[in-house]
């Protein structure tokens, strides 16, 4: 059985899913602003959320595998701001991958950077990871900020490395290091 892991920021709870997220999950991954970027599209559905729901069932944070999805609650009202994903590859020892996500009315708060931050210290306080990394489409600056702000760099920019939704687009990895983290 999978560990249930629960992360208090100042003001956030990031926590698994539940079945009544699902509802909000949908409404902001439906959005164009949210999914333009995302693996997703704009007609995610509820059938889609609660197939999502399932696989979150024994995925535990900080082991290698598939990812990882907690919901951001806000502390204060219990209303779902987004979420946070991480997964730890199995193909490099100590080293995640991280990205997040925010319903358009809870962007530009500093959420999606409390709520990151928060994964990335578990991740290497918690697991003993080494390495933490994000990929983000070249366009999507926003993301390119929030990392930077967070202390990643950017460690590579692939020029139309990646065919994503009907389109060549340009990638951007970024990555931190555990002896980086905080300093």
């Amino acid at each position: 059985m999978a560990t249930v892991v629960e992360i208090v920021t100042e003001r956030l709870r990031l926590r698994p899913f539940r079945a009544g997220d699902l509802a909000a999950f949908v409404a902001y991954r439906s959005e164009p602003e949210v999914a333009r970027y995302q693996s997703w599209d704009t007609s995610y559905s509820m059938l889609d959320a609660e197939r999502f729901l399932a696989s979150q069932r024994d995925v535990e944070l900080g082991m290698p595998g598939p990812w990882v999805q907690l919901a951001a609650v806000d502390r204060r009202t219990g209303m779902l701001c987004g979420d946070c994903a991480t997964r730890v590859v199995t193909d490099q020892p100590a080293t995640a991958e991280v990205g997040v996500t925010l319903a358009p009315a809870h962007q530009g708060a500093g959420l999606a950077t409390e709520a990151l931050a928060a994964v990335i210290a578990e991740l290497f306080e918690e697991h003993g990871l080494h390495r933490v990394y994000a990929q983000a489409d070249d366009r999507n600056v926003a993301v390119h900020r929030l990392l930077e702000r967070l202390g990643f760099r950017c460690e590579a920019r692939l020029v139309e490395a990646d065919w994503f939704k009907g389109e060549w687009s340009t990638l951007r990895v970024f990555a931190v290091l555990r002896r980086e983290w905080g300093t």
